[in-house]
């Protein structure tokens, strides 16, 4: 390659956050040549695959059609965190709460039932005995996993790029791309950055919220929410929710509005980094409009309050005292489902974006399914229902 004529890969992948990282371990993996280009450093908290704890679960409401998947990132986890020796991964179980006929019961169950998925169904009685740290009310149910819990999302960040550089990947950290092409007569892809040029047979873009600026002519209307995390210090501190006591769960309120499939929820998880670091709880899908440049990173007190009163609710000795709040983003596709395909209208490109808040536990199948479609244009996988051509018209 003569002097300043661009650098040639099999593939270039936009963005090494949760997917983006995958993606390049598990190219690498295959033996590929393969560029990760990240606008921030490595396993970073301005996008949203941070905050320390991601919730994992199987018998999974958002649909059935979710479950080959998640028993293959499942599966992959594991392995990640047998090849890497990082603490990634920790099955504590997991309850979906709330009234017989929400969504979080009723869709966990149909799911459990449909892959036959070991779970439990427990009255608001069996819930306080078995959890005392819970306080449902009369009419609440929940399904009981044995097999759900947490991962956490920084250290598998890290350890898949640790991996994929292990295997060859080259990584580049504070270079945002300005602009992709594809080349003429199938010759691949073009990608322009402020430090050079590189070119490459394929390009694997997993933008997060960067999605509606990178991704504008995929034709799906992505929203970008701003979301918040918040960590208490319980009453009595944190002896009774350490993971041995106290599972993950999600809990929804009977609260639904006319024409919503779900009332308010929240999600939390046991006390996993010691006594003084208190135990997360946060609103799912409560959040604002916003960009990646103008999200608000600072926390408000009202918002710190409402959290309070609200899990105070519902689990008596939570809110305690407040210790730290963060802030993160959803990329929201109109009906919540992904978007994971070679792009319509770019042969040499693959998209993985709009994940919507439930994603992370999917990381690891998620990059499978991308090296498969960037390196054979197609997967075993079953990602029919993923299809941005279901959102734009196509």
């Amino acid at each position: 390659m003569s002097p300043g004529s661009p650098r040639a890969f099999d593939v270039i992948v936009l963005g090494v956050g949760g997917m983006g990282s995958a993606a390049v371990r598990e190219l690498a993996a295959r033996g590929a040549r393969v560029l990760g280009l990240e606008r921030f450093g490595p396993a970073h908290a301005n996008g949203s695959s941070h905050g320390g704890s991601r919730i994992v679960r199987q018998s999974y409401f958002e649909g059935e059609e979710y479950v080959p998947l998640l028993l293959r990132s499942y599966e992959l986890f594991e392995r990640l965190q047998r090849d890497s020796g990082r603490d990634l991964m920790l099955l504590c179980g997991g309850l979906m709460i709330g009234r017989e006929d929400s969504r979080t019961v009723a869709g966990s169950l149909a799911s459990a039932r449909a892959w036959d998925l070991p779970h439990e169904m427990l009255d608001a009685a069996a819930i306080r005995r078995r959890f005392p740290v819970f306080a449902p009310g009369p009419a609440d149910v929940a399904l009981y996993e044995s097999r759900a819990g947490l991962v956490r999302p920084e250290e598998t960040v890290a350890a898949q790029l640790e991996l994929a550089r292990r295997d060859g990947a080259e990584l580049r950290f504070g270079e945002p791309a300005t602009s992709w092409e594809e080349l003429p007569g199938g010759a691949g892809v073009r990608v322009r950055t402020g430090q050079g040029e590189y070119t490459a047979g394929h390009l694997v873009i997993t933008p997060g919220a960067w999605a509606p600026e990178l991704l504008a002519g995929l034709g799906v209307p992505f929203t970008v929410e701003r979301q918040v995390m918040h960590w208490f210090q319980p009453l009595g501190g944190t002896a009774a929710y350490t993971p041995d006591r106290q599972p993950v769960y999600i809990w929804e309120g009977d609260d639904r509005a006319e024409g919503e499939t779900e009332g308010t929820q929240i999600y939390g998880f046991p006390a996993i980094d010691g006594p003084a670091g208190g135990v997360k709880v946060a609103f799912f899908r409560k959040g604002e409009t916003c960009t990646p440049e103008t999200i608000d990173r600072t926390v408000r007190e009202r918002e710190v309050a409402e959290m309070a009163a609200y899990a105070g609710a519902r689990l008596p000795g939570l809110p305690g005292r407040p210790l730290r709040a963060a802030t993160c983003m959803y990329t929201t596709t109109p009906d919540e489902h992904f978007v994971i395909a070679r792009h319509p209208g770019c042969e040499a490109t693959t998209v993985a974006c709009g994940f919507s808040g439930h994603g992370f536990k999917f990381v690891p199948v998620v990059g499978e399914i991308l090296a498969d479609l960037a390196l054979t244009g197609e997967t075993a996988h079953p990602i029919g229902l993923f299809d941005p051509g279901r959102l734009a018209g196509r």
